[in-house]
C-alpha cells in the first residue's frame, strides 16, 4: 500500500490532504515571493527608511 493509495482511498482524507496541502503551497508561495520582493526592492521600501523620516 503505498502513500497515495492511503491519502486518497476515501474522500474525506482526499479532501483534507488536498486543503492541506493547498494551505501549505499557498503560505510557501507567499514567504517566497515577498522575499523575492523584500531582495529586489531591499533599501526602497519604508521599512528600510523609515529611520530617516522619524525624529
Amino acid at each position: 500500500m503505498g502513500i497515495a493509495d492511503m491519502l486518497f482511498k476515501r474522500t474525506s482524507t482526499m479532501a483534507l490532504t488536498v486543503i492541506v496541502g493547498a494551505f501549505v503551497f499557498e503560505r510557501s508561495f507567499d514567504v517566497l515571493t515577498n522575499t523575492i520582493w523584500d531582495k529586489i526592492n531591499e533599501g526602497k521600501q519604508w521599512k528600510d527608511i523609515k529611520k530617516n523620516y522619524e525624529s
